[in-house]
C-alpha cells in the first residue's frame, strides 16, 4: 500500500512593501524608466541602487529617481494591512490592483484578512474573500466572529 502523494507546499509569502508618494512629476527619459504624475502613488520592488529604485505605478514598472519621492515620509510596509485595518477601501482596492499580496503576512503574523475582520470592516472583508488567491485558512478564528456579527 503506497502512501497518497503531499499536497504541494505554497509558494513563500512576498515580503514587505514599500509605498511612496510622488513629489514631482517625472517623465522617463529611457525604456526602463517610469513615467508619474506628483501625488502618485508608488510600490517600490527595488532599493539596491540609492539613486533609482524600481518601482510599479498602477500598471507600468521602472526606475524612478529617489529624489522624486518624499524622503521624510513615513513608509507603508504592509499596505494592504493598514487599508484592511483602517477600512480604506479605497486604498485597499489600489493595493489589490498594484499586486500587494493578499497573503501577506505582518510582523504580528497577520493577514489582511485577519485585520479587517478584527475591526468589523465587512466590505474589506468581501473585497479581500473575492479575491481569487485569498486563503482563509491562515486566521480563520477572527473571520468566524466577523462573519458571526455580520
Amino acid at each position: 500500500m503506497s502512501n497518497p502523494p503531499r499536497p504541494a507546499r505554497p509558494p513563500p509569502k512576498p515580503g514587505k512593501v514599500k509605498v511612496v508618494r510622488a513629489l514631482y512629476r517625472y517623465d522617463a527619459r529611457e525604456a526602463d524608466e517610469l513615467s508619474f504624475d506628483e501625488g502618485d502613488t508608488l510600490y517600490i520592488l527595488d532599493m539596491s541602487n540609492s539613486d533609482w529604485w524600481r518601482a510599479k505605478c498602477g500598471s507600468n514598472v521602472g526606475l524612478i529617481p529617489t529624489n522624486y519621492v518624499e524622503s521624510n515620509t513615513e513608509s507603508v510596509d504592509n499596505p494592504l494591512h493598514d487599508a484592511a485595518k483602517r477600512g480604506n477601501v479605497d486604498f485597499m482596492q489600489e493595493c489589490l490592483r498594484n499586486g500587494v499580496s493578499v497573503n501577506g503576512l505582518d510582523k504580528a503574523g497577520s493577514t489582511p484578512l485577519h485585520w479587517a475582520a478584527h475591526g468589523g470592516h465587512m466590505d474589506c472583508l468581501q473585497i479581500l474573500l473575492a479575491v481569487p488567491n485569498c486563503q482563509i485558512n491562515v486566521q480563520v478564528t477572527n473571520l468566524h466572529i466577523a462573519l458571526l456579527f455580520s
